[in-house]
């Protein structure tokens, strides 16, 4: 066998045997990344049972979207299944066979809604914490009431379960995309509720918890991330430049945009039709203020 064809078996097998060696070394650390979540100071918050504020905690509950994930009862839906990724279920929130509500106290709660972390440490996929934690104490204790009494479901979906290839896909590549731990400030979560009215200071809280980032970008500017929603820009300069206040709330209100388009159902107007005059007008309070330079 001639000399160049050995030296060249003998690189492709080093290159093969260091992409080996590689490929071990990022599913380990993506596995640790996603079982092992950061040690965070978790604040108490008091968690009232009066009727007034279950009901707050339920109407947070769906402007917020816990059911797009959870399930329109919070028993849980699987997210992902599938080889060689893995099995990602939204678990059952509630005290029903299988559900987290029997043992989560009032801490797991707020580590898991304002920190993205189980009550064992582990991240959470695809759980929005960099947006809930915004939520204020009041509102958070709310929603924790509520979690709470909400009727048990029994549903065992069983435990997340990320293979190989899912620890190197989402513990390493795209970390920041699935696991929102990681770019949570869990240093600055909580604290007054912003006092509710046609402000945009309010605007801006509702924006917040209800997570309209996560689609339309920080800056509301548009989705730049190519492997998340492509929600457009609805700023001012942006899809929004010719609309008013009423167009704004009308087209939440009946999903249709002053040009007769249908809003595509991954948008939920649904349940942001829900919201008071008084919030969405809130809302358009502070995208009228936000800085009006498009997305390039």
């Amino acid at each position: 066998m001639p000399k160049f064809i050995k030296y060249l078996i003998l690189s492709l097998g080093g290159l093969i045997l260091l992409l080996v060696i590689a490929a071990v070394i990022l599913g380990f650390v993506g596995g640790r990344r996603v079982n092992n979540g950061p040690e965070v100071s978790v604040a108490t918050v008091n968690v009232p049972m009066d009727q007034a504020s279950l009901e707050r905690g339920a109407y947070l509950a769906q402007i917020s979207s816990c059911t797009d994930c959870h399930g329109p009862n919070l028993a849980g839906t699987i997210v992902v299944d599938e080889a060689p990724v893995g099995y990602i279920p939204a678990p059952n929130l509630t005290a029903g066979a299988g559900g987290v509500g029997s043992n989560y106290t009032d801490e797991d709660w707020a580590r898991a809604v304002r920190h993205g972390l189980a009550a064992d440490g582990r991240a959470l996929s695809v759980m929005p914490s960099n947006h809930y934690a915004h939520y204020g104490d009041e509102d958070l204790g709310a929603l924790i009431a509520y979690l709470q009494s909400v009727p048990p479901v029994d549903n065992d979906l069983g435990q997340r379960d990320i293979m190989f290839i899912g620890n190197i896909l989402f513990g390493v590549l795209g970390y920041e995309d699935t696991f929102a731990v990681a770019k949570t400030d869990h240093e600055n979560v909580g604290g007054e509720v912003t006092a509710a009215g046609e402000t945009a200071e309010y605007g801006q809280y509702l924006v917040n918890i209800t997570a309209c980032t996560s689609c339309h970008g920080e800056t509301l500017q548009g989705a730049t991330d190519p492997n998340g929603p492509q929600g457009p820009d609805i700023t001012t300069s942006g899809a929004l430049k010719t609309w008013n206040a009423e167009d704004f709330i009308a087209t939440l209100r009946t999903g249709q945009t002053p040009d007769g388009r249908q809003l595509d159902s991954e948008m939920p107007w649904a349940t942001y039709s829900l919201m008071s005059d008084e919030e969405l007008t809130a809302i358009w309070l502070y995208i009228q203020g936000l800085e009006e330079t498009a997305v390039q």
